[in-house]
């Protein structure tokens, strides 16, 4: 298995971050196999999505209205509502796997990888990709 970390800008607002450049780059030419793609951050996840045409925007107005950033959340430390981003992971995974085929990520025509990320109070996160070979 091969693996490496990158760094990603998200910023101190609620973002939606496509990687999937990124993970095409580290894929290039390794053939046959499978990308997993990890975020070890508590309050961070990944969705495959469509991107550019308001999907990203949509995905965080509904978990807007899902987690709102209130005081209803017994985790309270952080800024206000900050509980709801440690809820974020059960209903955004942390993880996805993609298959490579011949070095290209086989995905739908508008899927696209992206971190979403609503905990403003961490700006930079880490992502990790591993490939296995078939």
């Amino acid at each position: 298995m091969r693996s490496e970390v990158i760094t990603v800008q998200t910023g101190s607002r609620p973002a939606v971050r496509d990687i999937t450049a990124e993970a095409q780059n580290f894929v290039s030419g390794a053939g046959d196999g499978l990308l997993h793609v990890f975020v070890p951050h508590a309050t961070a996840g990944l969705a495959l999505i469509e991107t550019g045409s308001g999907s990203d925007d949509d995905l965080l107005t509904a978990l807007d209205e899902l987690l709102p950033t209130d005081d209803r959340w017994r985790h309270r430390h952080g800024s206000r509502g900050h509980g709801r981003d440690h809820v974020l992971p059960a209903l955004v995974p942390p993880y996805a796997s993609v298959p490579v085929l011949g070095g290209r990520l086989a995905l739908g025509t508008w899927q696209s990888i992206c971190l979403v990320d609503t905990n403003g109070d961490n700006p930079t996160r880490q992502v990790r990709f591993s490939f296995l070979p078939a």
